[in-house]
C-alpha cells in the first residue's frame, strides 16, 4: 500500500456477495411501500369505525404517504448529490474532497467507500509523479554538472584533452547514460515492481571506486555554482573502512551507488572545516548480508528530528543546517531511503558521540521458506 493512503474498512462478506441487507436500498423502497399500506388500511379502517368521511381519509393517507416518500427519497438522494460534486472535483485534480457518506450500510455507501478509495489512489498516484519527477532531475543534475565542468575546463584551456581528462568525461557520460535507463524502472515504483539486478560483489573495491569517483566528481566541480545538493568542498577528507578486507555482499551495485553517494554528498555537506567523512562496511546477521555506516564529524541532528531524516524535501532547520546558504533540495536522503527499501533492508540515524552516523542494513541473498 502506497504510503500515505489510508486504509479503508472491508465489506461485510455478505454485502459483497450480493445478498439482500436490511438496510439496502431495495429494502428501504420495500417497507416504504409496506409502510404505505399499512398507513392507508389503517386509516380505512379508523374511518369505518368512527364513520368519518372517506375523502378526508384519502386526504389524510395522500399525505402522510408523500411526506413519508419525501423523507426516504431525500436519503437516498442527498449522498447521490454529493457524490456527483466529489466526482466532479476529482475530474478536475481536486484529490482532496471525501464523500461523507462512507459508513451507510447500504448500496450508496459502498458507492461512497469506492469513489474515497479512487480519490486516494488518484492522490498517491498524482504525488508519485511528482517525486518522480524531483527524483529524476536530483539525479541528473550531478553527472551533468562534472561533465559540463570537465568540458569547460578543455574549452577554457584550464584541461588538457588528454586520456585521463576524457576518461572523466566518459565516466559522467555512462553515469547519465545509466541514470537514464533507470526511468523506466522508476515509473513501474507505483506498482512495487520495480527490478533489482541484485549480484554478489567485493565491497571493498565497489566502495572505493564509489569513494574516486565522488573525489573526482567534487574536484572537478569545486568552484562551480550548483543548487544540486552536491557538495563542492575539497577539504573534507573520505575515509573507507571495511571489514574483513574480503567482504562480499549481495546487492544491487546501481541502486547501492545512490545510497552511497547520497550518504557522502550528505555528510561531507555538514561536515567541519578540514573534517572527516567515515564510510564503514560490515557483514551483516545473514549470508551476503551487509551493514554500511557513513558517519561525519558535524554537528549531528537532534533526536527529535531523526523520524523526519528521510523525508522528501526536509532540509533540517537544527544546528545541521544553520548558516548554510546550499542546503540542497531535501531529496538525497529520500532516494536512498527508496533504494534501500528496495532491497528490504533498512536506513535509519545510529547514536553517535559526535555527528551523524546513519547506518544502511541490507539483507543479502534472499532466504527461502522451509
Amino acid at each position: 500500500m502506497p504510503q500515505g493512503r489510508p486504509a479503508q474498512p472491508p465489506l461485510s462478506p455478505l454485502w459483497a456477495s450480493g445478498g439482500l441487507r436490511p438496510f439496502s436500498v431495495k429494502a428501504k423502497l420495500g417497507t416504504l411501500v409496506v409502510v404505505s399500506v399499512f398507513i392507508t388500511t389503517g386509516l380505512v379502517v379508523v374511518a369505518l369505525k368512527t364513520a368519518t368521511e372517506l375523502r378526508f381519509i384519502t386526504v389524510f393517507s395522500i399525505i402522510a404517504t408523500l411526506l413519508l416518500t419525501q423523507f426516504v427519497a431525500h436519503s437516498l438522494t442527498a449522498p447521490l448529490d454529493e457524490m456527483n460534486t466529489v466526482a466532479r472535483s476529482i475530474s478536475e485534480g481536486d484529490y482532496t474532497r471525501r464523500v461523507r457518506g462512507a459508513g451507510r450500510h447500504d448500496e450508496l455507501g459502498d458507492l461512497a467507500v469506492t469513489i474515497n478509495r479512487m480519490a486516494d489512489e488518484l492522490a498517491a498516484q498524482d504525488v508519485q509523479r511528482k517525486e518522480l519527477v524531483a527524483n529524476v532531475s536530483h539525479e541528473l543534475r550531478t553527472p551533468i554538472a562534472g561533465l559540463r565542468a570537465v568540458l569547460e575546463n578543455v574549452v577554457d584551456g584550464v584541461m588538457r584533452p588528454d586520456a585521463e581528462t576524457m576518461r572523466t568525461a566518459l565516466k559522467q557520460t555512462e553515469r547519465l547514460g545509466r541514470l537514464v535507463e533507470t526511468l523506466l524502472d522508476l515509473s513501474r515504483l507505483d506498482n512495487g515492481v520495480v527490478p533489482l539486478k541484485a549480484l554478489r560483489f567485493e565491497v571493498w573495491p565497489y566502495l572505493s571506486g564509489v569513494l574516486k569517483e565522488a573525489n573526482m566528481s567534487v574536484s572537478q566541480r569545486a568552484g562551480l555554482a550548483s543548487d544540486s545538493g552536491s557538495h563542492t568542498r575539497t577539504d573534507v577528507h573520505l575515509h573507507l573502512d571495511v571489514s574483513p578486507p574480503e567482504l562480499t555482499a549481495h546487492a544491487d551495485p546501481e541502486r547501492l551507488h545512490q545510497v552511497v553517494a547520497n550518504l557522502i554528498d550528505n555528510a561531507v555537506k555538514h561536515s567541519p572545516p578540514h573534517g572527516r567523512v567515515t564510510v564503514r562496511a560490515r557483514r551483516g546477521a545473514y549470508p551476503q548480508s551487509l551493514v554500511l555506516e557513513v558517519q561525519d564529524e558535524g554537528p549531528g541532528i537532534p533526536r527529535s528530528e531523526w523520524h523526519r531524516v528521510f523525508e522528501r524535501f526536509n532540509r533540517g532547520d537544527g544546528p545541521r543546517t544553520k548558516g548554510k546558504g546550499d542546503g540542497g533540495t531535501g531529496l538525497g536522503l529520500a532516494i536512498a531511503r527508496w533504494a534501500v527499501d528496495l532491497h528490504g533492508g533498512r536506513i535509519a540515524v545510529a547514536e553517535s558521540e559526535r555527528g551523524c552516523r546513519i547506518r544502511v542494513s541490507l539483507p543479502g541473498e534472499p532466504r527461502t521458506q522451509s
